[in-house]
């Protein structure tokens, strides 16, 4: 493709991050690509095969393209975010691009990615596609070992473009594809920025989530994947509950490669321009926050009631604001407590440890427990199992702990926070036993 053809290179704001991102294409669905463990938007272009490809799904489609921060054209530098944040660049570039709902197409690594972002976003999703994608790690880099020699090769060859082979290798051995694809590697990210960004992924399990999505989802693998092995689109489609998983024949990983290429893209037109069922939101994916004052009863005896009123209502203050402050939904109060919820448990935990810290200034002890999980939202308030755990953890806490279940440690891997293993424990009224982890 002519380089005219390129679209413009735009960004977006994220907070204080730049978005770097792209739109064209004339179709009357909107669709946001979101990349794989790299990428740099304008070097799509360069690539002739990758460039029809695009071309073509702008054809029935408005199309957005982006890199993710800390990768490509976008900023780098920055620390290695966490799915919340990833999210927010999502949003960030749909709301720039004037889409306030689209298809989201995961590739490979960043089907995680738009598949939490379907489970936490119902309302902007309008059907959720996977090419390539996995729900756990191990399904890209199965052993540490295999992971290590991804360490070496960026130490010791990352811009060569050698690895291509890897990715596809029925096709990867043309030079002129390898010489794409260094100038790919050295500008999608330096050989620091890749090795951290895949000890954040190498942390990727959102196995948990898949059965709250409720966007009609399509899920496209080889079934000879050299890179992601076809059981982890498997699982997907396995986990998912509207999804339809379409297998092809072949080993290369790239989409707009090998053969059943213009089958795949077939498959996502007929996806995206078909008829679909309005969507219902009664249920949805949720970071749910349970507070609960340690020892209310015996405060409120030795304060008296004139005094612990007024106590009480500076604590309901604080907490209000930090929950606003973190883009939280209070649900309701308590009396010694709040319920919460928010679309993202890294701002759940966030925001669990900034009112930890203010109510600790007005003498107050608070626990916190944190789980994701589906809810059932009504016109006032949230039920399910999600929010009976959520309650259960918190009273395994102690004054000042934030306890959270193993799906929510699992899915802010990368954020930077830090846990403390509390055990396996049973919680009353539920079967199962449930990991928990005290946020430090």
């Amino acid at each position: 493709m002519a380089e005219a053809m390129m679209p413009n290179t735009q960004y977006a704001k994220s907070g204080d991050i730049h978005i770097a991102y792209q739109v064209y294409g004339d179709g009357a669905a909107n669709v946001v690509l979101v990349p794989g463990f790299i990428s740099q938007i304008e070097t799509y272009w360069e690539n002739p095969n990758w460039a029809n490809w695009l071309e073509r799904l702008g054809q029935f489609a408005k199309v957005a393209l982006f890199d993710k921060r800390g990768t490509g054209l976008s900023d780098r530098g920055v620390a290695v975010p966490d799915m919340d944040k990833r999210m927010d660049d999502i949003r960030a570039v749909m709301d720039a691009a004037g889409m306030e709902t689209a298809y989201v197409l995961g590739i490979s690594e960043g089907g995680s990615l738009a598949s939490v972002f379907a489970a936490y976003q119902p309302q902007r999703c309008d059907g959720l596609i996977l090419y390539g994608a996995f729900a756990r790690f191990e399904s890209w880099f199965p052993t540490e070992e295999a992971l290590n020699e991804l360490f070496g090769y960026a130490e010791e060859h990352w811009g060569s473009g050698a690895a291509l082979p890897l990715f596809c290798p029925d096709s990867g051995e043309e030079p002129s594809f390898q010489e794409w694809w260094g100038k790919y590697e050295r500008r999608g990210a330096s050989p620091r920025d890749l090795i951290e960004i895949m000890k954040v992924n190498s942390q990727i399990d959102i196995t948990d989530i898949l059965p709250a999505i409720k966007a009609r989802t399509l899920v496209l693998h080889r079934t000879e994947d050299a890179l992601i092995d076809i059981e982890g689109g498997r699982t997907l489609a396995r986990l998912i509950p509207d999804s339809r998983l379409v297998e092809f024949a072949g080993r290369d990983h790239f989409a707009f490669v090998g053969k059943d290429r213009d089958k795949i893209l077939a498959e996502i037109e007929s996806f995206v321009t078909g008829s679909k069922p309005k969507p219902v939101f009664d249920r949805v994916l949720a970071a749910v926050v349970f507070t609960d004052i340690v020892d209310s009863t015996s405060q409120a005896q030795a304060l008296g009631d004139e005094a612990w009123h007024k106590q009480l209502e500076a604590h309901n203050s604080v907490i209000r604001e930090q929950i606003s402050r973190f883009r939280g939904n209070e649900v309701k109060s308590l009396g010694d407590g709040f319920l919460a919820t928010f679309d993202g448990p890294g701002r759940a935990i966030h925001c669990a440890k900034a009112i930890g810290e203010e109510v600790s200034k007005l003498e107050v002890e608070v626990r916190i427990g944190v789980h994701t999980g589906e809810v059932e939202v009504t016109a006032d308030d949230v039920r399910g199992i999600a929010v009976n755990i959520a309650s259960r953890i918190s009273g395994l806490g102690g004054g000042g702990d934030i306890v959270v279940s193993r799906t929510v440690k699992d899915l802010v891997a990368g954020s930077g926070l830090e846990f403390e293993d509390m055990g396996t424990h049973r919680l009353k009224g539920l079967s199962d036993e449930w990991q928990i982890f005290r946020a430090l």
